[in-house]
């Protein structure tokens, strides 16, 4: 077994409620709840007829939104009695986040960073160190997976999906380790879900109910966090807009298709009905590292196929145009990824603007940008260009999908 057992019951409970244990919530008390904040030099900025509100989830020791899963992920894994835990992480949010859980737990943690961003942020590497893990460049020489890649592709910028596979094949060779994955699985969305239960009480308390809700999503677990308590009163018959972010050059929702696919590229998962450009899909190496996935979490597939839930891809430039904007009116700094989110509530406004309706919007500022100034510095030296998917990958996804069996 790649997870502890706890957390495979947590993936497929019908249960409508999971208590947080005592041990995670003293955790998060460090910096939960999150403020709700209200934007409003943003939206003197935007000068439209909307009340913009945000979840910081920047305060946490991490700097995002990943400790939420990784301090209870951590605790599961020590419950059931594990020594060593191995990952993979894109930007390094998630890598960083599980290292100081298992710091905090005692748990050894190896991650396998993805070299584009493991060579674009090497704070988050030393992140991780300070907590205490082993990170390495992802395809690396440590396991079969990364010089299987490394022989056919020398300079391979790597891939979630690659990252997984080597995460996976190290857990596979250390007796009493487990795998943690941070974001595309139930259980990960679920201990998310905190960031939008939050909210709701937070709403609750001003006497306030959003009329639009937008996360950025690479493998869906922040944007499940902030929308899933919505998308149950959406269910129930409430008007409300539900929004994801995600770029034009990993358009997972927007193009790929709605299939099963594995989620990683050595095809050791389980296959996932999920919208997917391919398992062996490697992304272009823009800043936004932490949406870079060729899958997306299937309760959030679902929900886009389903119609309850819009997804919408924005640009590099326009993502990092939001983001620039937002620091010079709200002061802080948004991670790459939230910027996509920020570039979505921007042009909410704008239709709000153009239609003549007030509207209320609430989005996740899933982390901050202080450990990605690099890519605000290329943004504004004007080194960042637009990537588009051509379509002929769209195609190259929908053969490698089309071998299994239909969801």
């Amino acid at each position: 077994a790649i997870f502890p057992m706890n957390l495979v019951e947590q993936e497929i409970s019908t249960e409508r409620w999971i208590d947080i244990p005592e041990e995670v919530l003293d955790i998060y008390a460090l910096w939960r709840p999150s403020p709700l904040c209200r934007a409003y030099n943003f939206e003197k900025l935007l000068d439209a007829p909307v009340k913009i509100y945000y979840k910081n989830e920047g305060f946490s020791p991490a700097g995002s939104h990943k400790p939420n899963t990784a301090v209870a992920q951590a605790y599961y894994n020590k419950a059931f009695g594990i020594k060593k835990i191995s990952t993979e992480t894109g930007a390094g949010q998630w890598g960083s986040a599980l290292s100081m859980a298992c710091k905090m737990f005692g748990i050894e943690c190896r991650v396998f960073m993805v070299k584009v961003s493991y060579v674009q942020k090497p704070y988050r590497r030393l992140m991780m160190e300070t907590w205490g893990a082993k990170c390495f460049p992802s395809p690396s020489n440590l396991t079969e997976t990364g010089r299987k890649v490394l022989a056919e592709h020398p300079d391979s910028p790597g891939s979630l999906g690659i990252a997984i596979s080597e995460a996976i094949e190290d857990v596979l060779a250390h007796e009493g380790s487990r795998y943690s994955l941070g974001s595309v699985l139930n259980h990960v969305c679920m201990h998310q879900t905190i960031i939008g239960l939050e909210a709701q009480k937070q709403f609750e308390k001003i006497g306030v109910y959003p009329d639009v809700v937008i996360g950025c999503a690479g493998g869906g677990s922040n944007f499940a966090g902030v929308s899933l308590p919505f998308v149950r009163d959406k269910i129930h018959g409430k008007e409300i807009s539900i929004i994801a972010a995600e770029p034009t050059s990993c358009p997972t929702m927007t193009r790929g298709p709605f299939a099963y696919d594995f989620g990683d590229l050595a095809m050791t998962t389980p296959l996932l009905p999920m919208h997917s450009l391919g398992h062996d899909f490697i992304p272009a190496p823009i800043h936004a590292g932490g949406l870079r996935y060729h899958g997306m979490a299937p309760v959030v597939s679902h929900l886009v196929k389903e119609g309850i839930v819009e997804a919408r891809s924005y640009n590099q430039l326009a993502t990092f145009d939001a983001g620039i904007k937002w620091a010079r009116t709200e002061g802080f700094i948004p991670a790459p990824e939230t910027d996509h989110a920020i570039a979505a509530v921007v042009d909410e406004a704008m239709r709000a603007k153009e239609e003549g309706k007030e509207k209320t919007i609430l989005f996740n500022w899933s982390g901050h940008g202080l450990v990605d100034l690099a890519s605000y510095e290329a943004y504004l030296s004007g080194k960042l260009t637009d990537y588009q998917l051509p379509d002929d990958e769209i195609e190259r996804a929908k053969k490698t999908v089309g071998q299994y069996p239909k969801p």
